[in-house]
């Protein structure tokens, strides 16, 4: 009589999926009402196993978006039907099971059950009493698993880098090794999204609408303004992606971002965000406390856009159009200038029209790909009209705000030829105009001010507005 086949036991969090169980479901409710913050501290004083099983009670996590390892999914499914396969995770067992439905490939579930967390010397012990010492074969992914490949016939390390298969060679024979995959320097870059720091460029538009950039301690100021700015905006962005990590992977493009993907671990992120915000505002304090006041009220803007606000249509494009207009606030704040109401004036009314053109671009996109609404957002494939003509609308007001201040006293008192400003007119008509046809034709990045920094013929006319204003100093 042939011995039975020895079972093959496979983690779920960082082996199976790249990411984790418990972060991907704590953060679907934080999504949801970040009050839960709150709960979750009184639920870990019962233990990590009852903490797993309120939220996993609670949270909405679809298994069919999550980030899985294909390479290990297409081994399993060559394995299948060779020897059984058991999914064993110290994720709760509400969440795995459904991971396993999803997939199809595992005959056993043993998880976290709200008493018991299955997890490092437990799993250990569980797979011992269920198995036998040397009665089974597990994949794992860190060095805690090393608890459990001490009683296993063979190891399985997945992105779990040399050092980890070396530990892993002297519990056990190891079977297979499945090298770590992306990660590293240029996936933190892309998502602390650094391009996206040129926006913070409009912290120096009020050092030289005042024409004193040659003041060394202004212009000192402002480039700090700059960085904090960064390091806040950077922070959100994290913050955001962990938050729309379940609209992020419906989306074809934003599919890819590092979170989304699984690249980087969801706990990094959870502990990076925090401290990038928490240098921008101390740095911001040590320029200057009025721009910490400024910063702080951007920094929890952004925040209330990122968990509740940018789901409210309407009024989650005349956030996006304020938060520009807060940096320039923030730059004649540090500077120690005067707020221009015209600068104010113009600046909303253009941002609004590109936060409507960003709206719009993602609504034709939804078309493109034959869905009704936009995942996380208020809006519907039939509100393309609306948001076209009130976009473009706002685009127009921008420009007549700007005729109405070169034709104004406040013009002549900082330009000696301010007839010349009115090429701004023409050019400014002609580039919102533009981008507007461009994304009604479904050509628009994304993100039309990266657009605008990308594209050759707005680099054109923004050298071509410089040219002008110079002309009238």
């Amino acid at each position: 009589m042939s011995a039975a086949p020895i079972p093959l036991c496979v983690d779920l969090d960082g082996t199976l999926i790249r990411s984790d169980l418990l972060f991907e479901s704590a953060l679907s409710l934080l999504r949801r009402n970040p009050f839960y913050l709150f709960a979750f501290v009184l639920w870990l004083a019962g233990g990590r196993a009852k903490l797993k099983r309120e939220i996993a009670l609670r949270a909405d996590v679809d298994p069919a978006v999550l980030p899985y390892d294909e390479r290990v999914i297409a081994w399993l499914r060559e394995q299948q039907g060779q020897r059984p396969q058991v999914l064993c995770t110290a994720s709760d067992a509400k969440l795995a099971e459904g991971v396993a439905a999803h997939l199809g490939l595992f005959d056993t579930v043993l998880a976290s059950d709200g008493r018991r967390n299955l997890a490092g010397s437990e799993k250990g012990a569980a797979l011992r009493e269920r198995y036998g010492e040397r009665g089974f074969d597990y994949a794992g992914n860190e060095f805690r698993d090393l608890k459990i490949w001490q009683h296993a016939r063979r190891a399985v390390v997945v992105n779990g880098g040399r050092r980890l298969a070396g530990a892993a060679g002297a519990c056990c024979e190891v079977e297979r090794v499945f090298e770590r995959n992306g990660g590293g320097l240029r996936a933190w870059l892309k998502a602390l999204r650094l391009h996206q720091w040129l926006k913070n460029l409009l912290v120096f538009l009020p050092l030289f609408a005042s024409h004193r950039v040659l003041e060394s301690a202004a212009a000192f100021n402002s480039a700090m303004a700059f960085l904090a700015f960064g390091l806040c905006a950077s922070g959100v962005y994290l913050l955001n992606d962990l938050l729309d990590l379940d609209a992020d992977r419906r989306h074809a493009r934003k599919r890819l971002r590092p979170f989304a993907a699984g690249t980087l671990p969801l706990s990094s992120g959870l502990l990076l965000a925090p401290l990038l915000a928490l240098a921008g505002l101390g740095l911001a304090l040590a320029v200057s406390p009025p721009f910490a006041a400024v910063l702080a009220c951007y920094y929890a803007l952004t925040l209330a856009y990122s968990l509740q606000l940018k789901r409210i249509v309407m009024l989650d494009v005349v956030v996006l159009a304020a938060l520009y207009t807060v940096r320039i606030i923030g730059g004649a704040v540090v500077i120690g200038g005067g707020l221009s109401f015209w600068l104010l004036a113009f600046s909303m009314f253009l941002f609004l029209s590109l936060a409507m053109l960003k709206r719009y671009t993602e609504l034709h996109g939804l078309i493109d790909s034959g869905r009704t609404g936009a995942s996380g957002r208020g809006y519907a494939v039939d509100d393309i009209a609306l948001i076209q003509s009130l976009g473009g609308a706002s685009g127009y007001m921008s420009v007549l705000v700007l005729a109405l201040y070169i034709n104004s006293t406040a013009s002549e008192a900082l330009y000696r030829h301010p007839q010349v400003l009115w090429l701004l007119c023409p050019l400014l008509l002609y580039w919102i105009s533009r981008v507007w046809l461009i994304a009604h034709r479904g050509d628009m990045h994304d993100d039309p001010v990266v657009f605008a920094l990308v594209d050759r013929v707005s680099r054109v006319i923004l050298a071509l507005c410089a040219i002008a204003v110079a002309g009238a100093i």
